[in-house]
């Protein structure tokens, strides 16, 4: 009697039974199961597997699309492989590398190339990559020894950055993927065959390419290319700085921590940090006679706190007497907040400020008049005044930050000349390898999820169940006004991820398995997995990452 395995389908909400060793796609075929977009994978006891994947034993099965954050990473995986086919076959001496994510869409360069990026080497790896999808080809995933596959990579041409990876990770077996006779590796899942791709594009952008993918909200057409001229020269500044250090990709950094460097990769990183805050001061003091008022902004877990601290410290250098003022003392009460889509409080709304007293204060400042500041009690969500008086002095400057800061909305009637604007966020310029770059998000959702768990009392389920809704206000109310900045700052540092983990893991372990938000927590943990963990005893107490991991000399 053949035997059998039972699932449990969460898109049909139903139990069916199947021989063992059926496929997840030929399950999802069976079923019939009508998805808004095309599939690209599913949650397996909510861990995300190709649709290749076999069942031997009872699951739990959700099948996914694009829409999800897992499955546009299959999609965007599965295309960069594409593209590095394509490559390969046209210009076989270059080397493909997918730096970072950037305008929506994720920013390549072409090393070796022979020659300058043309509007005909675009177009011809853009038709190469249209005839390698239209042939269906199957991408296969094996499972090798190491030394094995240490060897393949040893012999394909342009792909020996993988080699430093699987040195030090000590794994005994790796798992990579086959187009034909091109190999490449990926941190995660890829789809069956080349044919499941669909919308893409390629163009210049600076001196590289710039991959498009499909819009994250509708899959029917690619995201809008906004140019993003200050946080491309930021990126590139901070990937500059890693390769004088020699210093691509993980495999690298991992091989100086083995050899006993991280020690100066601290010392290094937080030497960079310190001399970019002394820089912007001197920009601001420079500006002194007009400028009365700092505002710094950016995302969820960015530094901005820290980064405010050690800023006002570079201005007292300057002979300027900086003072810090939290837009969160200006929230209306919370009856008053304004509701988003589901009725509930939407405390990133920029009308969760109240913007009238806020600017009538700024302009008595400006006036040279003393102002009573109000607080803001978070536990009953009120607003009260408790005699705190601020006046501004000649030689005083007003940092104030949030993630308002630059919206232009928030101070429509202060002059723009009495204004220096600065945008931190944790830009994250190391990659696993040449095709297999780190999320920013990344590395701000692991910060999070360690100051919530430490300082606030919140697990790290909530914290990713939270984050969704956290990212939809970065959208809304953050990026659309990065590039208003005078300056920006990268308050990512070179060895975070490997400090990071030793905190984070025991964390991200506590996440059950049988919910939804363990999905992401185990893609995290995989994720920190690359990494050799280094001790953060050498980090000193007026770095930015103790804002996260505590031990701070600056009072929060």
């Amino acid at each position: 009697m053949e035997k059998q395995v039972t699932i449990y389908c969460k898109n049909t909400k139903s139990y069916h039974i199947y021989p063992l060793g059926i496929s997840l796609i030929e399950i999802y075929e069976d079923l019939k199961i009508e998805l808004k977009f095309p599939v690209m994978a599913a949650r397996v006891n909510y861990k995300v597997e190709d649709l290749n994947f076999m069942v031997y034993k009872p699951k739990d099965i959700e099948f996914i699309d694009m829409m999800t954050p897992s499955g546009m990473r299959v999609y965007v995986r599965t295309l960069s492989m594409v593209l590095a086919k394509a490559i390969s076959e046209l210009f076989p001496h270059a080397t493909l590398r997918i730096e970072h994510p950037i305008s929506k869409g994720y920013y390549c360069q072409l090393d070796n190339l022979g020659q300058d990026i043309s509007p005909d080497i675009i177009s011809q790896i853009k038709d190469r990559v249209k005839l390698i999808i239209s042939q269906g080809k199957r991408i296969v995933c094996e499972e090798k020894q190491t030394k094995v596959v240490k060897d393949l990579f040893v012999n394909q041409a342009n792909q020996k950055d993988k080699i430093s990876l699987f040195e030090t990770l000590g794994n005994p077996y790796f798992r990579f993927f086959r187009i034909d006779d091109f190999i490449d590796y990926y941190n995660g899942v890829l789809l069956p065959s080349t044919d499941y791709l669909g919308l893409f594009d390629l163009i210049e952008y600076y001196d590289g390419l710039l991959l498009r993918i499909p819009n994250r909200e509708n899959a029917t057409e690619l995201e809008e290319v906004l140019l993003s001229p200050k946080m491309f020269d930021i990126f590139k500044e901070y990937v500059g700085s890693n390769k004088i250090m020699n210093l691509t990709n993980v495999g690298d950094f991992n091989i100086a921590c083995q050899n006993n460097q991280s020690f100066n990769l601290i010392k290094v990183s937080e030497a960079l940090h310190e001399k970019k805050v002394a820089s912007i001061a001197d920009m601001i003091s420079q500006s002194a006679e007009k400028v009365r008022f700092v505002l710094v902004s950016g995302p969820s877990s960015s530094g901005k706190t820290t980064f405010s601290k050690r800023l006002s410290i570079q201005l007292i250098v300057s002979g300027l007497k900086p003072v810090v003022l939290s837009l969160d003392n200006y929230f209306v009460n919370r009856d008053e907040t304004p509701l988003d889509e589901h009725g509930e409080w939407d405390f990133e709304h920029l009308h969760a400020l109240d913007l009238g007293l806020f600017n009538q204060n700024l302009k008595q400042l400006l006036n040279g008049e003393e102002i009573e500041i109000p607080f803001f009690n978070f536990e009953d969500g009120k607003r009260y005044f408790k005699g705190q008086k601020l006046k501004l002095e000649e030689d005083s400057i007003l940092i104030m930050e949030g993630i308002h800061a630059l919206n232009p909305d928030l101070i429509p009637d202060i002059p723009a000349d009495t204004t220096f604007k600065i945008y931190v966020s944790a830009l994250t310029t190391i990659s696993i390898d040449n095709h297999n770059w780190i999320p920013t998000t990344d590395t701000r959702l692991l910060r999070r999820i360690i100051r919530d768990y430490r300082f606030r009392n919140y697990s790290a389920r909530e914290t990713i169940a939270r984050w969704p809704s956290v990212r939809r206000g970065e959208e809304k109310w953050i990026f659309p006004f990065q590039e208003k900045a005078d300056v920006m700052f990268n308050s990512a540092l070179l060895f975070e991820l490997a400090v990071l983990k030793k905190h984070a893991e025991p964390i991200l372990a506590e996440v059950p398995k049988y919910c939804d938000e363990y999905t992401e927590a185990h893609r995290l943990i995989k994720f920190l997995n690359y990494f050799v963990p280094i001790h953060d005893r050498e980090i000193p107490p007026t770095s930015l990452l103790r804002e996260f991991l505590g031990g701070s000399s600056f009072r929060y």
